[in-house]
């Protein structure tokens, strides 16, 4: 129950025949709304012709069965949930984007943050483009267009485009008549495919969205590859592979992405299974029961349970309808959703001594009022367990920290930390022992570490271009 907030998730179908294809797009949106619940949308290619619907809001509230009715049957289709990094919560922001150009049609669905996003946009603005929104995405958009006149194809100005961005970006895009997907040559952010018994292709930011439409998977993209979906069967090109080092989000496997989920041949599951276990035999405490945060907590709790051979118990029922905490504007909303969202079983942890598995901490706010909760729901003793190192550097490839100023780690020791948050004890997984979750060291934990795979950006607000607008005017 993190304070971290989310990139995004992508999801496109490529079928044989026309037939109710947003329907399954919404399915897998759904499987993915983890990702992003700020905003979302679907477009769909009905015969070279796009219709789209796009909105504020979770999948459930943009839409319902009468706004899926209107969007007609399609071959291909792409959909995106959002929570931004880069630019603000609005209309104009939610994706995919739509692009009419000289050359055709297109719509861009985009997971990560462009690092270089800043100086891109002002190259554009300077030659003369017009920017609609205040997204990274866009940029993307207008760079491929832009090579789009110059290239024989779609799929050639997509690879023209990966050459001028740095950063995280697993990408779906749509043409008049194919599905395009490219990952970025680090490989920050899932991506893979699979395939239905019927002939569709389904790409999507993780392997949960794929079994939600009922599709097989097949492979992850690789770091720097771009795959063709079309008429022609799939085509693979690799010129971007290989050039750079693997650096998956070591907070996919800890955080972002759904337990159920297997990615880059790793299950997220058994990742978190195996933080629990290492805290276990790191930090050795005498308790009576071993508790998860809902939900990334769960997992490792269990871990911990299993090595220690402390009892597992259930400590908190989550109120389903109540979104990640992170998602809220404010801490004043913020620390409202801790106590609606969580709810102590008394029952599990009066009088007892109690080890509280969670993430992260990132501000220690929303800890402290979960430990408190325990407290008065009667616990003698609370003895907290984060999965993750801790968090101390700003993130550019798609978490939302782009500063060290409320990141309590910069700022306060361990046993400071324990007693800011009201624990008896405070213990964090080693970070040298980050290579056993996913069993390589092709992983970012730049967030614990501070060693970038980039150029570190000059300017890194979310809202970069909302100010620069306002200072203009």
């Amino acid at each position: 129950m993190s304070n971290l907030h989310e990139e995004c998730g992508v999801i496109g179908i490529f079928a044989p025949q026309q037939y109710r294809i947003a329907n399954d797009v919404y399915y897998g949106m759904y499987a993915l709304q983890h990702r992003g619940q700020e905003s979302c949308g679907i477009v769909v290619n009905d015969d070279g012709l796009f219709f789209s619907h796009k909105d504020i809001g979770q999948v459930s509230t943009v839409f319902d069965a009468e706004q899926l009715e209107k969007l007609p049957t399609g071959r291909i289709a792409v959909g995106h949930v959002r929570y931004g990094t880069t630019g603000g919560n609005n209309r104009n922001n939610c994706q995919p984007i739509e692009v009419n150009h000289q050359k055709g049609k297109m719509a861009l669905a985009h997971n990560g943050n462009i690092s270089n996003a800043y100086n891109l946009r002002n190259e554009l603005e300077l030659s003369g483009a017009i920017f609609h929104s205040t997204s990274d995405t866009e940029i993307i958009a207008y760079i491929v267009t832009r090579e789009r006149l110059k290239t024989p194809s779609i799929e050639k100005a997509v690879l023209e485009t990966m050459k001028y961005l740095e950063g995280a970006y697993s990408i779906a895009l749509m043409s008049a008549s194919k599905l395009i997907v490219a990952r970025d040559p680090h490989g920050f952010r899932p991506l893979c495919y699979g395939k239905c018994d019927d002939g569709r292709y389904v790409v999507a930011s993780e392997t949960c969205a794929l079994e939600a439409v009922g599709a097989t998977f097949i492979r992850d993209v690789r770091p720097g590859e771009l795959i063709v979906f079309s008429d022609d069967g799939v085509v693979s090109y690799t010129e971007h592979c290989d050039k750079k080092k693997k650096q998956i989000c070591i907070f996919e496997y800890i955080y972002f992405a759904r337990p159920d989920s297997v990615i880059d041949g790793v299950s997220v599951h058994s990742a978190r299974l195996e933080a629990g276990r290492i805290l276990a035999r790191e930090y050795k405490v005498d308790a009576d029961v071993v508790i998860g945060v809902p939900d990334s907590g769960l997992d490792a709790a269990l871990g911990y349970s299993k090595e220690s051979g402390i009892p597992y118990g259930i400590g908190f029922i989550k109120n389903k309808y109540i979104g990640r905490t992170f998602i809220s504007p404010t801490q004043d909303e913020r620390s409202n959703q801790v106590r609606i969202k969580l709810n102590p079983i008394k029952e599990t942890v009066a009088g007892k001594r109690v080890v509280l598995v969670d993430d992260s901490i990132v501000r220690g706010t929303t800890s402290g009022r979960i430990v408190k909760l325990l407290r008065d729901a009667g616990a003698k003793e609370i003895h907290m367990m984060i999965s993750s190192p801790p968090f101390t550097n700003p993130c550019y490839y798609g978490t939302d920290i782009d500063t060290k100023e409320n990141l309590v780690a910069c700022h306060h020791s361990v046993d400071e930390i324990a007693e800011m948050i009201g624990a008896d004890t405070l213990g964090y997984l080693p970070i040298e022992s980050l290579h056993e979750l996913v069993g390589h060291e092709g992983f970012c934990n730049a967030c614990f570490t501070g060693e970038y795979a980039t150029t570190i950006p000059e300017n890194v607000s979310k809202n970069r271009f909302e100010k620069r607008l306002s200072e203009r005017t």
